[in-house]
């Protein structure tokens, strides 16, 4: 019993898993908003157009019963690069899930978890254990795995490939850059987060959270605004299925966040990988899609990973 209580008691852990199932649950509408009404844009600016406001609301009421703490130099720069990240990021992921299935397009976005450690080290200087740096190396060969396309969703030149070229294909790139735009969003997130004085998780939470959505929100939104009108104009036609999507992104993001203020963001998204099984679960069960024995293993191993992980810590 003391064994599960020093590494599955942390209070981290429980959120982390929370924020990967809501994770889970928002991409799955994104996926099908991206396939019959929106694209890959629309589809993104959906999470931050009905999430900003309930995030802005939620703080504003919890502001009334507490005192609003101050906030030291680079939380908006490092708000806003960890904004821009987590937008290019999900633009890819859902251009992902039009040319793999759901579980494998979620599993290459977590690539993320190796990219995090790296990217935790250069800026904040946090390191992670022998034992955690070989799990995230084996949820990197899980990646390997799954880098081939199956025969029947392969891409058109693949058979004309050999070497190292036939683990190169669109899929390959958009979801290793998705995991490099994660990374950086969560390691400025969290240095965000740290730039807020205060001892309580949830309340630094809950203000990195309303002010980054705030600002994807206004920024995604003259976008559109300049680039695609139209696309704008569906987005908000689309607000039954989109308003969902805000409120599973709020929840998610936020849970993140308060994951984030709590511990490594490199362990925070070791954990996260739960999210794998998540999205197994939905790719066969609600978008009735065949997982290959090849694509099996490369989730296995980067499932795998997540338990090597959490006993690192």
């Amino acid at each position: 019993m003391a064994f599960l209580t020093q590494h599955f008691g942390e209070v981290w852990i429980g959120v982390a898993v929370a924020a990967a199932l809501f994770q889970t649950v928002r991409f799955m509408l994104q996926k099908q908003l991206s396939q019959v009404k929106l694209s890959a844009a629309g589809a993104t600016f959906a999470r931050f157009v009905y999430s900003a406001p309930l995030a802005v609301c939620l703080l504003l009421i919890v502001s009334t019963q507490t005192t609003f703490p101050p906030i030291q130099q680079g939380f908006w720069t490092f708000g806003a690069i960890g904004g821009l990240a987590q937008i290019l990021a999900t633009v890819c992921t859902v251009m992902l899930f039009k040319q793999r299935n759901f579980a494998v397009g979620v599993t290459f976005k977590k690539t993320e978890v190796l990219l995090t450690a790296v990217i935790g080290f250069v800026i904040l200087g946090e390191v992670v254990s022998k034992l955690g740096a070989l799990s995230i190396a084996i949820g990197a060969a899980g990646v390997l795995v799954l880098s081939r396309a199956p025969a029947d969703r392969a891409d058109h030149d693949a058979p004309k490939k050999r070497g190292w070229r036939k683990f190169v294909s669109p899929s390959v790139v958009l979801g290793l850059t998705a995991g490099a735009l994660f990374g950086v969003s969560a390691v400025t997130y969290r240095a965000a987060s740290l730039t807020v004085m205060t001892d309580a998780p949830f309340l630094r939470a809950l203000i990195t959270l309303a002010a980054v959505t705030s600002m994807q929100m206004i920024g995604m939104g003259l976008w559109l605004l300049w680039r695609d009108r139209v696309e704008l104009g569906r987005v908000l036609a689309a607000w039954r299925t989109a308003g969902w999507i805000g409120i599973f992104s709020m929840a998610g993001t936020f849970c993140w966040f308060t994951a984030f203020t709590l511990q490594n963001a490199a362990y925070v998204k070791a954990v996260g990988q739960v999210e794998l099984i998540f999205s197994l679960i939905a790719s066969v069960v609600f978008f009735r899609e065949k997982i290959t024995l090849r694509e099996l293993s490369g989730i296995a191993l980067i499932s795998a990973s997540v338990l090597g992980v959490v006993l690192a810590i």
